[in-house]
């Protein structure tokens, strides 16, 4: 399915436009707009990283779409499918119950919320019903301990939310040096709640906002782009006209004009220090296809990433970024149509060098005569010169990675990466949400000396990880993969 960019309206109006069927497809359960798959973290406190995988569409309980969450525990052999749990709204101390497409899971972020050592779990439930009316939302934190992730309470937006908002639609937290610098920010197409430590196992919390200035948010993000200890916000609006989605940072409701980005846009991004200066950048996906007659900054053929690099004054809301596409010199492959390169991207330092790869998904990228058999492209993060230099690409056909491109199959939906054996070597995570009908699948690519390797891959399936169902689970996400 091909990306389209909407026009600006009230939140109550686009919420009203996708559930009478403006996708341009059959509703299915889950309506993340950019939701990335979450960074590893220790949840109880071993030393190895775990890995959460999303699964929005699991029927549980008969309930088609109510959703769950994987998480696979790390250990020196890595993450496998004996070392898992699955854990939906029916699991013991989970917030809510689980109902017919609720989509518990849509959205995760991970971060040590109460700084007791143990990550902890925030969890949208996009369409969760509550007594204010359908499709409302909900955000959960699953506390870590000891023995894993447990009890959860609710974050409670700063205000009643009404009907089709999608609260949780994206959500992302960062630890900080102190409660007050530990903060989640949860997107909703109403606004964006955001919440300011110190965080309690009972709930509680220090401070909470409703920023209403980047009203219709799509994606959230959060990053220290000035080294100051404190990390920025950053709001991704729905898709505006013909101009994509607007990347706000810094807003609040005090601010007119809205603080946004004015020579680049993008639906989803994150932060990560690119060029080894100690600066965080902030990495924009843009899959979108650029306007009739828009001007360069509006997009790429085929997608593209753009990377606004920090500093000690931050980012200025008129810097202008650098422009990644597969035409970029050294980046592999062609920009063609509806490959949707920037669909998903994350940021880690797989080579070790100092300086943090940019891991793209191109989730529609036709392979041979597999349409949307979906690729990834990892550029490297470089010091100095221009960023495309020593670009590769990762998909099913490169050497050793488990399973076969097919149509549809999206592989690079979402990608992420981190240690979860302790070797100090990253591995790389990739879904497909398409695999065998949306089962969905993930790949863990090892970590190698100079990067991930397919020797040792491994991919996994629903039915391997404790979900056994015929439907579609979408395991990983949906990431981009269904907004219309």
């Amino acid at each position: 399915m091909r990306i389209h960019r909407h026009g600006w309206r009230p939140a109550a109006g686009i919420a009203a436009a996708v559930v009478t069927g403006a996708l341009g497809l059959a509703l299915l359960p889950g309506t993340a707009v950019a939701a990335r798959m979450a960074t590893p973290g220790d949840f109880n406190g071993d030393g190895y990283r775990d890995l959460v995988l999303s699964a929005p569409w699991t029927t549980v309980s008969g309930h088609r779409g109510a959703g769950a969450v994987v998480v696979l525990y790390g250990s020196a052999s890595g993450v496998s499918p004996t070392k898992r749990v699955v854990i939906t709204q029916n699991s013991a101390g989970v917030p809510g119950a689980s109902e017919k497409g609720d989509g518990f899971g849509t959205s995760t972020a991970v971060a040590d919320l109460n700084l007791d050592g143990y990550a902890d779990l925030v969890v949208g439930t996009p369409r969760e019903d509550l007594a204010s009316g359908t499709d409302v939302g909900m955000v959960s934190v699953l506390w870590g301990s000891r023995s894993g992730l447990g009890a959860g309470t609710n974050l409670n937006p700063p205000q009643s939310l009404p009907s089709g908002v999608y609260f949780g639609l994206s959500v992302a937290a960062v630890k900080g040096s102190s409660g007050a610098t530990t903060k989640v920010m949860a997107a909703s197409w109403s606004g964006v709640a955001e919440y300011t430590g110190p965080f309690s196992r009972t709930g509680t919390v220090g401070s909470t906002y409703g920023n209403t200035a980047s009203a219709s948010a799509g994606a959230v993000a959060l990053g220290d782009v000035d080294r100051s200890g404190d990390a920025d916000r950053f709001i991704f609006t729905v898709r505006v006209g013909d101009t994509g989605a607007q990347v706000h940072v810094n807003s609040d409701d005090s601010m007119w004009p809205r603080p946004v980005l004015s020579q680049g846009d993008g639906v989803t991004g994150t932060v990560g220090d690119v060029n080894g200066d100690g600066y965080g950048d902030l990495v924009v996906g843009d899959p979108d296809e650029p306007g009739a007659s828009g001007p360069e900054d509006e997009g790429a053929v085929g997608g593209r990433v753009s990377v606004w690099f920090g500093s000690a004054t931050g980012i200025a809301l008129d810097a202008k970024p650098q422009h990644i596409s597969q035409d970029t010199v050294g980046v592999p492959g062609a920009g063609e149509k509806y490959d949707e390169f920037g669909a998903t991207v994350a940021v880690a330092d797989l080579n070790r060098d100092g300086a943090a790869e940019i891991i793209v998904g191109a989730p529609k990228e036709t392979l041979g005569e597999d349409g949307s058999a979906g690729n990834v492209v990892v550029i490297p993060g470089r010091k100095t010169g221009l960023l495309g230099t020593g670009a590769y690409a990762v998909n099913q056909e490169t050497a050793s990675v488990a399973g076969g491109s097919e149509d549809e199959d999206q592989f690079g939906t979402t990608v992420e990466a981190g240690d979860l054996n302790k070797d100090g070597r990253p591995e790389l995570m990739v879904t497909g949400v398409g695999e065998n009908n949306y089962q969905g699948a993930v790949w863990v690519l090892s970590g190698g000396a100079t990067g991930p390797t397919g020797t040792g891959s491994k991919m996994m399936l629903p039915s391997a990880l404790g979900i056994s169902q015929s439907d579609a689970v979408a395991l990983g996400g949906t990431g981009e993969a269904f907004i219309g």
